[in-house]
């Protein structure tokens, strides 16, 4: 089966609500469901997973969609829900990234949620979960504040993302590095592309074809190569 993934940057974008600057995008994606079809929701990059359920339910219920959280279900039943026909999509919450994939690990879901995108289950990541869907989290810009047992994450795609880009200077003065000379680092000692992806732009991938939406350019970098700047609505070329 064709992998099918929506990879936001961004769960807001310029001070609008939750999802809502790709809401008419994802209803595209995910097409019309039945009254007991679901979309099944990962809130384990934040603490406060019932806080973070309600939220999600919220945004997907004014988008006509039901949808369930992990973590109101039993192990076992999160697990034989991803086999069930009625989940349509799998979204994945961003949040801390290093949280999510120790979370993923430990609960033993890493494997499932990676086989049922295999299987062409639609797959929805936002912020970390967008960061998830690649080879690893090398390039997410989290602290660790847990550690998961590798950095190896679902291998959707054969690129990096790095969230929430901002080129340049984050603010006037700043003596830090910048989002370009940390994906320089990631570069010095790996080979695997990052997209640079700003907070107004979401990536869908059919099959082997990856295309970028939103207002903005995302910003692709290769190792040993020129920056290059990515068109909303092109396919990727690596």
């Amino acid at each position: 089966m064709e992998k099918q993934l929506f990879l936001i940057s961004s769960s807001r974008s310029e001070g609008g609500g939750y999802l809502e600057h790709c809401s008419g995008a994802l209803q595209k994606f995910l097409g019309p469901m039945a009254a007991d079809e679901l979309v099944f929701f990962i809130p384990y990059a934040l603490k406060d997973h019932d806080g973070y359920g309600k939220k999600a339910a919220d945004a997907f219920t004014a988008m006509g969609y039901n949808l369930v959280s992990a973590h109101t279900l039993l192990q076992n039943s999160s697990h034989n829900l991803l086999h069930n026909p009625k989940v349509k999509a799998v979204f994945v919450g961003g949040g801390n990234t290093f949280r999510l994939l120790r979370e993923l690990e430990t609960r033993y879901l890493l494997g499932a949620i990676k086989n049922y995108a295999q299987r062409g289950g639609k797959y929805i990541g936002s912020s970390a979960g967008s960061n998830m869907a690649c080879p690893s989290i090398k390039t997410t810009n989290d602290m660790p504040i847990v550690q998961p047992l590798k950095f190896d994450a679902l291998e959707l795609v054969d690129f990096q993302i790095n969230p929430h880009f901002v080129p340049g200077n984050l603010v006037p003065g700043h003596m830090g590095e910048t989002r370009e000379t940390r994906i320089n680092e990631f570069h010095e000692e790996n080979d695997t592309p990052v997209i640079g992806l700003t907070e107004t732009n979401w990536i869908t991938v059919d099959g082997k074809k990856a295309t970028l939406h939103g207002k903005k350019d995302a910003f692709i970098f290769e190792r040993n190569k020129e920056l290059r700047m990515w068109r909303p609505e092109t396919l990727l070329e690596l």
